[in-house]
C-alpha cells in the first residue's frame, strides 16, 4: 500500500473541513474523529485536519511556534483548466487567499491558495503530451 497522509495543523477543524469539501476533497468516516477530520483527494492521497493541539501533542517536545505554519506547498494535479478556476474561486469564496499571479505556460495553467490557516495549494492542470513534446 503507497499512500500519503498529510497531517495539517489548523485553527478550526470545523471551518477547515468545510473549506477542504467544498474543494472538492471527500469525507473520510473510517480516520475522523472530534480531533481530527479525514478527507481525501484520492485513493493514495489522504489530508488529516487536526486542531493544532492534537497536531502537537505526539511529538513530546515543545514547539518554538505552533502558531504560525511552515511555507511547504501541495499541488494538487486536475484533469482540466476549468476545474483549477472552480477550485479556486470555491476556496476563495471560503476566505482563501491567492497570494501570487496565475502561472500559465503552453503546457501547465497553475493557481495557488493560501487556506484559512496560511498553507499553500497549487492547484494545476498539466498537459503531460504538452511537457513531454517540449522535453525531447
Amino acid at each position: 500500500m503507497k499512500q500519503i497522509y498529510i497531517n495539517l495543523p489548523v485553527h478550526d477543524v470545523a471551518q477547515s473541513l468545510q473549506f477542504y469539501l467544498a474543494m472538492g476533497f471527500a469525507l473520510n468516516p473510517l480516520f475522523t474523529d472530534e480531533q481530527q477530520k479525514c478527507v481525501i483527494w484520492s485513493d493514495t492521497i489522504y489530508l488529516m485536519i487536526q486542531s493544532k493541539p492534537f497536531s502537537n501533542a505526539y511529538l513530546k517536545r515543545a514547539v518554538e511556534n505552533i502558531e504560525k505554519p511552515l511555507s511547504i506547498s501541495h499541488t494538487l494535479p486536475v484533469g482540466s483548466i476549468e476545474k483549477v478556476n472552480e477550485m479556486v474561486e470555491a476556496g476563495i469564496k471560503l476566505g482563501a487567499k491567492e497570494p501570487v499571479p496565475l502561472l500559465e505556460e503552453p503546457f501547465m495553467y497553475l493557481r495557488t491558495i493560501e487556506d484559512l490557516d496560511g498553507h499553500l495549494w497549487g492547484i494545476m492542470y498539466l498537459d503531460i503530451d504538452q511537457f513531454k513534446k517540449l522535453k525531447s
